[in-house]
């Protein structure tokens, strides 16, 4: 059974007033248990804990965290002065990729910070179980790092690879994602502040995250519910930024003219269309993709719109989409069973669903990519790639390599 804080007879009392700017919303923060979500600068951050519920393997995770915030929501007495998406109380969640994994979570946090459009508030959350805010502790960097290898070796994700290709070949499928992980264990501890902030510098466009030890910043945003009105942003097919303004214009055309990525790409757009079709009265997809591009790397992305048919919650809507091709492959159940097979690890919450949902149930989700569980001084970094017939094993090993730069970049300063 999953278990969680729920404050007991006591009621939820929340509390949201409106604040002045309180800049920089991750400086804010006064100790590394911390929540997270942030995009050009606006968002949420969250610390201490009103309830968190930590679901197991064997149970339908995301009904399961419906139910709980359900009736942790509805019991709440709430006074919300700014009434926006985000206000009120908020809970922030990670969910693990494969439903036979165990550690999905969902923490309410104590104290929530959030800005949006010029508007900023603070929101209290008090239950019984609550726990404290703790004492503010100073920032420390990460010092003396030591990496290794995670599950597989990269020779033996490259054969991982070629299996996968043949299987393709095969006919057995026609695109899967493989995933390979990586650690790095650091002198002193790893503190969620400092490589939170990194992140939103360098990389301001992604979302980035943090959840119950789950640090990113992802560039993929799987779902947004605004009132009615929903939004998504598909990205599959990726390519290193060039070194110069010609190397980088060149690898652009590549990435826009290339094939295989178009190939990846146009399975991982049609999954998020025939998924969120049967939930909208009016859905909008790109016509061709465009390229979305960060500090080291490049997307092809398909931006989607909607309006819902009938009422869905923000979490409910991931639920519906998880997991897309982008993440797994097509078909899906054929690709998570080739994922079993060849990737050699639990992906745990790496490429799940990671975001917020407010009690109204607007709410952002992202796929929880470019990412590292932090535990302790340890972490462990992941990255995947698209794998269709035309994949080379040295090029897709080449493109993990890439992937792990933002969290590398973030650890090592």
């Amino acid at each position: 059974m999953p278990d969680g804080l729920t404050g007991g007879d006591a009621p939820v009392v929340v509390t949201t007033t409106q604040v002045t700017d309180p800049g920089d919303l991750v400086h804010q923060l006064p100790n590394p248990a911390a929540s997270a979500w942030i995009h050009h600068g606006e968002g949420l951050v969250g610390w201490g804990e009103a309830a968190r519920l930590t679901l197991p393997a064997g149970v339908d995770r995301f009904a399961a965290a419906e139910k709980w915030l359900a009736e942790l929501f509805d019991a709440a007495e709430v006074a919300d002065e700014v009434a926006a998406p985000g206000t009120g109380p908020v809970a922030f969640g990670s969910f693990t990729f494969d439903p036979a994994s165990d550690g999905s979570v969902l923490i309410v946090p104590a104290v929530i910070l959030g800005r949006r459009s010029g508007t900023a508030w603070r929101t209290t959350i008090t239950t019984a179980a609550a726990q404290p805010d703790g004492q503010p502790a100073r920032w420390v960097s990460p010092s003396a790092l030591r990496w290794s290898d995670g599950s597989l070796t990269a020779p033996e994700w490259e054969q991982a690879v070629a299996a996968a290709v043949a299987r393709i070949g095969a006919g057995e499928l026609r695109k899967v994602v493989l995933a390979r992980d990586l650690r790095a264990q650091s002198s002193g501890g790893l503190d969620t502040r400092v490589l939170l902030a990194r992140l939103a510098a360098r990389f301001p466009g992604c979302y980035t995250f943090a959840c119950a030890g789950l640090i990113g910043a992802t560039p993929e945003l799987l779902i947004s519910r605004e009132g009615s009105r929903v939004s998504s942003l598909v990205l599959a097919g990726t390519m290193a930024r060039g070194g110069s303004e010609a190397d980088d214009a060149a690898l652009s055309a590549a990435l826009l003219s290339s094939a295989k990525n178009a190939e990846e790409h146009s399975y991982s757009v049609e999954s998020v269309r025939q998924l969120l079709t049967p939930l909208c009265s009016e859905l909008t997809v790109d016509d061709a993709p465009y390229l979305l591009q960060m500090a080291d790397y490049q997307h092809l992305a398909t931006s989607v719109s909607g309006v819902l048919a009938r009422e869905t919650s923000a979490l409910a809507l991931a639920a519906s989409l998880h997991p897309t091709a982008a993440i797994c492959g097509t078909p899906t159940e054929t690709a998570l069973e080739v994922i079993r097979d060849l990737e050699g690890m639990d992906r745990g919450r790496y490429s799940g669903p990671v975001g917020w949902v407010d009690a109204r149930g607007n709410g952002e989700w992202g796929i929880a990519l470019r990412c590292a569980e932090i535990d302790g001084r340890a972490a462990r970094l992941f990255a995947g790639n698209g794998i269709v017939a035309g994949s080379q094993p040295e090029e897709e090993l080449a493109e993990t390599e890439t992937k792990f730069r933002p969290m590398r970049t973030a650890l090592e300063g």
